[in-house]
């Protein structure tokens, strides 16, 4: 039996695949010859911030990266365990303040990936949750790109796990739904029809700047004012924070409190556990152990520092 250092070693030193293949005429982006080895892209999900819920084949794969395109909810801790000789480039959405729009980051995926690059594409939380990942790869399989998609710890479970509030329970929710605020374009989520049902938990993602909105919207819909609420702000890391209120208060409570985004919001009777848990709850209680990652450059480090904390 290999101890864990040797077990990561051995995973990071997998080679990636570069697939053969010829590409059309009207496929090339200019200064690309034919018949060169195509890269793969690969859709990484960085989870919520915290590097110690990266998966071990997400790191793996971001140590083989030749190019990194990367979000700004990707924290700078996650991202300096990638290969030290990667190109990274910064193509971070917050909001109306686009980096890069969406068109863009998507000819940079073909554009290295023809040019033979081994890309891994960096986003924060799931990238097949609310992260516009089957938009990329759309684009990404029309131009004949391999790909490979591995998971992040999306921002609700990473959330709700630190503050000791279950998503879903037996005697509260049956159910739960992950809900955006913001449709395509900025368009406000208005279907509040659909988010009645007490027996579910609601997570609304981006949903913080609609706050005020989105709850009155919801009362007036039928849904109980009285109904938990809490926002959770700075998923997972040590910043994290969280207010509760109920459906009718919540939004008179941010509006002085003023917690920070990015931030998720969570409704449902699964609420009221946190006080039931709170005081046995570490990560509640501040008591909960981080990773001091700042000088992680490889899998054997990562590893090392891993041990130490308990």
């Amino acid at each position: 039996m290999t101890d864990s250092s040797t077990f990561i070693a051995a995973l990071t030193s997998q080679n990636l695949p570069n697939i053969n293949c010829h590409i059309r005429v009207s496929d090339e982006p200019s200064g690309i010859e034919k018949n060169v080895k195509t890269g793969t892209v690969h859709l990484v999900g960085a989870g919520s911030g915290d590097p110690e819920l990266l998966t071990l084949k997400a790191l793996r794969v971001m140590q083989k990266a030749e190019v990194v395109l990367y979000d700004s909810l990707v924290s700078e801790d996650i991202l300096d365990m990638c290969a030290l000789t990667a190109e990274k480039i910064f193509v971070g959405k917050r909001r109306a303040n686009h980096a890069l729009p969406q068109e863009g980051i998507n000819e940079l995926l073909v554009k290295y990936a023809l040019a033979g690059k081994t890309v891994v594409r960096l986003k924060g939380g799931d990238p097949f949750i609310f992260g516009r990942g089957g938009e990329e790869l759309q684009e990404v399989v029309r131009h004949g790109i391999h790909f490979e998609s591995i998971p992040g710890i999306t921002a609700a479970s990473a959330a709700a796990s630190r503050a000791g509030i279950p998503l879903t329970h037996r005697d509260h929710a049956q159910a739960v739904k992950f809900v955006t605020a913001c449709k395509k374009l900025g368009a406000p989520n208005n279907d509040y029809d659909e988010l009645l049902d007490s027996t579910q938990t609601v997570v609304f993602y981006m949903g913080l700047n609609r706050l005020d909105e989105m709850t009155q919207g919801l009362i007036a819909a039928g849904r109980d004012s009285n109904t938990p609420f809490a926002v959770i702000s700075h998923a997972s890391l040590p910043t994290q924070q969280l207010l509760i209120g109920t459906l009718g208060n919540i939004a008179e409570q941010q509006a002085e409190a003023k917690l920070p985004t990015p931030a998720l919001l969570i409704m449902g009777d699964v609420v009221n556990l946190y006080h039931e848990f709170a005081n046995y709850n570490l990560g509640a209680l501040g008591k909960s152990t981080f990773i001091d990652v700042q000088n992680v450059v490889s899998s054997h480090d990562l590893v090392s520092n891993l041990e130490v904390v308990t």
